[in-house]
């Protein structure tokens, strides 16, 4: 059996990779390749391991990220039709690829309800303490509130008990 301290040290990784990716996303509005891949196969070593093996639990946790990365791409879509401009990024779908991952189906969408108004709330504090007007077209590093939020999220869902 896999103990506690495995799992410990696959967050661990995590947490790494999304202080790595917030960084980034915060100073060039970009989310590195590298960094979601990396991700991305740590979650699956993670599935591995700590489904001991089990296929069952790897392609659940591909489904998941090939769920979410696929509603955060219609979004980016969406909204490059609609508005004729790029709202949220590519680096942002394949992040969601890391939270489709890493976190178990109910989990997903309180780090992204955890990412949006996290953001939300900063960009109005923030302009309301510079005594500026709030702007709709204002850009926002996502990455910075997402990738924070899905390692909240994956440790909140090991460390409460199943079922709460």
């Amino acid at each position: 059996m896999v103990g506690a301290g495995t799992a410990g040290v696959l967050g661990g990784g995590l947490a790494l990779i999304m202080l790595a990716i917030a960084i980034t996303d915060a100073r060039s509005f970009l989310i590195p390749d590298p960094l979601n891949l990396a991700a991305v196969m740590l979650g699956l070593a993670s599935a591995a391991v700590l489904g001991q093996g089990d296929l069952a639990v790897m392609a659940e946790a591909v489904l998941r990220a090939v769920f979410v990365a696929g509603a955060f791409l219609a979004l980016h879509l969406a909204y490059l039709r609609l508005r004729r401009r790029r709202g949220i990024g590519l680096g942002d779908v394949k992040l969601a690829a890391v939270a489709g991952i890493w976190l178990d189906w109910p989990i997903v969408p309180i780090a992204i309800e955890i990412a949006a108004l996290s953001a939300l709330a900063t960009y109005a504090v923030r302009r309301y303490a510079l005594r500026h007007r709030l702007r709709p077209s204002t850009r926002l590093p996502f990455g910075l509130f997402f990738a924070p939020a899905i390692w909240i999220c994956w440790l909140l869902q090991t460390t409460l008990p199943s079922g709460w």
